[in-house]
């Protein structure tokens, strides 16, 4: 991606966009198509490191459907015409409105807002067609992270189907050259410090940036933040999510540091919404760097495979049921449950049956050190090499855990195993019943090979952020309770959506859904003066 420094920053811009990421990007489309002139986007990256924490994610897309027929206008890997001994292999229902809903209120404790989470659901498809017709994104089925192959079929599962064709690399690649054939222009190395306000009306008018040491005011009719979380900074984390959350990992950009989250607040005194203690995280590499994600590997240091097999901590004990629900309603939560393990480290361990329903992707030789043993007694020796400091309480955790699930099998049948549902094989049974059960996908682990991994928690975004208004995505004062005339918000910077967990693939479409508003509304005030609010469409 070309840097473009030499844009020239004063303006006037119609609307000015803070942050590449994916929510700004799909802002500066919706402002382009909504009959703005001047867009600019500025993003205190460089331009290798544009993209934000889209650029890291699996691209992954939830939304409200009625089945595989509807999924199929929308992607590039099933061409129906071509296709057809695929497509009628395909397992995959529909997940309407009432499913996205019910989801968002059991996986968030029924916290999250109302109104936003309705806005969410009911544009979800809508938005979706939108990015693939307007925006130029490449839509595919999921088979590799939300399918399994069983039987001769593909089982769906979660509730998520859609991904983007290379993931976020892709992602931000369409969304980038859309944005740049529409005429959007970008300006990185520009960091944005305060907001300008205008005296007499309170309204924002433009911001105070820093590109390359040298102090800038950039005036635009309309600002748009979609300037991220604030999960890169240390001490932001510690401040707000809790002692060692400055030790967890930053899985996406470093450069999303909560600047503008404070500038809000003290420039322009924006409301706060959400779970401000709350994040996004999950098992992640405990060999990666903790700084940031990598550019090349991004999504790859992930480690989803813990449904298949056991989370054991320092101590040799379990911490989690790591069946109690899809895996995409438990990895953006488990991350905070292995950060507060000894040590902040887990392993994750499996046997022979379950090796081979691992991931490539995570958990190929080339992307992870792998813990390999012949036995139980072998794999806590070598664990303990890597952290492990209760290797007898290793082996026996794992050797209680494998009598229950024998139990399970006597008592209940042998059952049969199916990653893609909840397959009820669990560990409670009168015979025996384990204090922390597993209660899907319990398969004994006691054939050689044995498989651990060492991880960390590896945080994504937070949850906490500005109150908007739902309809326009307007920044809400804290004092007045009303939109600050001319600042818009979208992205991880909007709060209340997420509360302790969240749906996967839900946070890309928040960005989509609500930076189409935010764009629409900001292009709509930047013609004041020439129609009024019509919008070109």
């Amino acid at each position: 991606m070309a840097d473009s420094d030499d844009t020239p920053l004063p303006g006037p811009w119609d609307v000015l966009i803070i942050g590449s990421g994916a929510a700004g990007m799909s802002t500066a489309l919706a402002t382009i198509q909504h009959g703005a002139r001047a867009v600019l986007i500025i993003d205190k990256s460089p331009a290798h490191w544009a993209g934000g924490n889209g650029y890291f994610t699996a691209g992954a897309y939830r939304t409200a459907h009625s089945g595989l027929h509807d999924l199929l206008p929308l992607v590039s890997n099933v061409d129906e015409s071509k296709d057809a001994g695929l497509r009628d292999r395909i397992d995959l229902a529909a997940y309407r409105e009432e499913d996205f809903m019910a989801d968002m209120q059991r996986v968030t404790g029924g916290r999250c807002d109302a109104v936003l989470a309705d806005t969410l659901v009911k544009e979800s498809r809508d938005c979706i067609g939108w990015l693939k017709s307007y925006c130029g994104v490449d839509f595919i089925l999921s088979f590799r992270r939300q399918a399994y192959e069983l039987e001769g079929r593909w089982k769906f599962w979660g509730g998520l189907a859609l991904s983007v064709r290379d993931g976020g690399k892709g992602l931000i690649a369409n969304l980038n050259a859309s944005a740049r054939r529409l005429g959007v222009r970008f300006a990185f190395n520009t960091a944005a410090q305060r907001l300008l306000v205008d005296e007499k009306s309170g309204a924002v008018v433009g911001v105070q940036a820093m590109r390359k040491g040298e102090p800038y005011q950039i005036r635009a009719k309309s600002v748009v933040m979609c300037a991220g979380g604030f999960e890169a900074s240390p001490s932001m984390r510690a401040q707000y999510l809790g002692p060692g959350w400055d030790l967890a990992h930053v899985r996406g950009t470093p450069f999303n540091t909560g600047d503008m989250l404070l500038a809000a607040q003290r420039d322009v005194q924006a409301a706060t919404k959400g779970n401000w203690s709350g994040c996004h995280s999950v098992a992640w590499d405990a060999s990666s760097d903790p700084n940031s994600g990598d550019r090349e590997k991004t999504n790859e240091f992930t480690k989803s495979g813990y449904p298949l097999g056991l989370m054991i901590n320092a101590a040799g004990e379990r911490f989690v049921d790591e069946g109690v629900d899809m895996r995409n309603y438990t990895y953006a939560k488990f991350g905070r449950a292995i950060l507060q393990q000894p040590g902040g480290i887990a392993f994750q361990v499996w046997d022979k049956k379950s090796i081979g329903w691992l991931r490539d992707e995570e958990y190929r030789d080339e992307i992870v050190p792998k813990i390999k043993a012949q036995s139980l007694d072998e794999l806590a020796e070598k664990c303990g090499e890597r952290g492990l400091e209760a290797k007898q309480r290793f082996v026996n955790t794992v050797t209680e855990y494998n009598n229950a699930v024998k139990a399970h099998r006597i008592e209940n049948g042998e059952g049969k195993f199916d990653p893609a549902i909840k397959d009820g094989l669990g560990t409670q049974s009168t015979k025996a019943r384990l204090a922390l059960p597993k209660s899907n996908w319990a398969l004994t682990i006691d054939e050689p090979p044995f498989l651990a991994v060492k991880v960390g928690s590896g945080v994504t975004f937070t949850f906490g952020g500005l109150a908007i208004d739902s309809e326009t995505a307007n920044v809400i004062s804290a004092v007045s309770g009303k939109p600050i005339e001319g600042l818009y918000c979208a992205g991880e910077m909007v709060g209340g959506l997420f509360f302790g967990n969240y749906p996967g693939g839900s946070g890309l479409t928040a960005g989509g859904v609500f930076g189409r508003r935010a764009g629409k509304s900001a292009a709509e005030r930047s013609r004041w003066g020439e129609g009024g609010w019509q919008a070109r469409l």
